[in-house]
């Protein structure tokens, strides 16, 4: 009988491995499942977009579209960069008019404006008919906006902001001057795609290869605009670093790479945490013009407890101040009587002993008169 019980035992045994395998096969799937739904979460909520029914006059048609950037190509590699979600597009009517949206995702307002930035410029390669409007992490890209009317497209605008995350824009687009700024020529980038791509759209290959000292990777962001005045023309380039001293650092890599390429005609300073560079200048003094217009001020705070100082009335000091008097006047009073009773009662109990003594006080005598001084003489 001892042999069929070791059969059983084994075979128990057997199952309870399986069941522990089955049972790790069944925790591995549970945890792959709940990985994909939380990388796919964010994704599903970003796709569940409430369109409006009507904006103004105009009403949503009940299709369903996604319309691709027409005579062009859309800036994917950038998009990848930026943290494009997702796009979706919807098609308005009015009478026999049609104006097309289209709504563009991102992870976060500034990679929103990086490809805001991209997408201006390509549809300002396209027509007139056309307008990219960014707000905190989405962009509204407005075909046929000849046709609504301001007030129509205020509620759309409102409508898009409402979608958004409501966080602001990166503020280094808001250092660049504004006199001489040439339309549809300006780029964000927050990293080295976006920043080869605009210096290669704005014509400036020269400084492709800046992108790889940036400094991207310490959290770099870079502008790019052109400007123009008469005959002077130049285009600057902002990079603003988390710190200053991110900024000295790379200011000496990008310096040794205007001297390696051998741009000469580019200059590059340090302000704060920002470095602007001038990219082919006209003059040195454009470039310098340039440089003082970037609208950047740096300010060092430094918090401290503190307390608030107030005067009091003058009514209470003026009485402050009398009864202090009194107060003195009051002490001196006394004391000058227990000085001066202390002394007379000592006389009066002690007399020729403690004061009023000649035998044991001498005087010195200069001899200028012949009379002698009698030290009682002077009690």
């Amino acid at each position: 009988m001892q042999p069929p019980q070791l059969i059983k035992r084994g075979t128990s045994v057997s199952l309870l491995v399986s069941n522990i395998i089955g049972l790790m096969q069944v925790r591995s799937f549970i945890s792959v499942v709940c990985s994909l739904a939380f990388f796919l979460v964010p994704s599903l909520r970003a796709a569940d977009v409430q369109w409006p029914a009507k904006f103004g006059s105009w009403t949503k048609l009940s299709t369903t579209d996604t319309l691709p950037l027409t005579g062009t190509r859309a800036p994917s590699d950038i998009f990848k960069e930026s943290g494009y979600l997702h796009d979706e597009s919807r098609t308005y009517q009015n009478g026999d008019r049609q104006i097309s949206l289209t709504l563009y995702r991102f992870r976060d307002s500034t990679g929103a404006y990086e490809a805001y930035t991209f997408l201006r410029g390509l549809s300002a390669l396209m027509d007139t008919n056309n307008a990219v409007v960014v707000n905190s992490n989405v962009i509204l890209w407005i075909r046929g906006i000849s046709d609504p009317s301001a007030k129509d497209l205020e509620q759309l605008l409102a409508w898009e902001k409402s979608v958004s995350d409501g966080v602001a824009s990166p503020p280094v687009a808001t250092y660049m001057p504004e006199r001489g700024n040439e339309p549809f020529a300006q780029r964000y980038a927050l990293g080295p795609i976006a920043f080869r791509q605009a210096a290669t759209e704005l014509g400036r290959a020269e400084g492709v290869g800046l992108a790889d000292v940036a400094g991207f990777n310490a959290g770099a962001e870079a502008m790019f605009a052109k400007y123009k005045s008469g005959k002077d023309e130049a285009t600057l380039l902002l990079i603003d670093y988390p710190t200053p001293q991110l900024a000295e650092l790379h200011l000496r890599h990008l310096q040794r790479s205007l001297r390696e390429a051998k741009l000469s005609t580019s200059s590059i300073e340090r302000k704060g945490s920002l470095l602007s560079l001038v990219l082919a200048p006209t003059s040195a003094e454009y470039a310098e013009k340039l440089r003082g217009a970037v609208r950047y001020e740096t300010e060092v705070t430094w918090n401290e407890p503190s307390t608030t100082a107030t005067d009091p009335p003058i009514t209470s000091t003026l009485v402050k101040i009398i009864i202090a008097t009194m107060v003195l006047m009051v002490m001196a009073f006394v004391l000058g009587i227990a000085f001066g009773g202390v002394r007379v009662i000592t006389k009066r109990l002690f007399p020729g002993k403690v004061f009023d003594r000649p035998a044991q006080m001498e005087v010195l005598q200069l001899g200028l008169s012949g009379k002698p001084i009698d030290p009682r003489d002077m009690y």
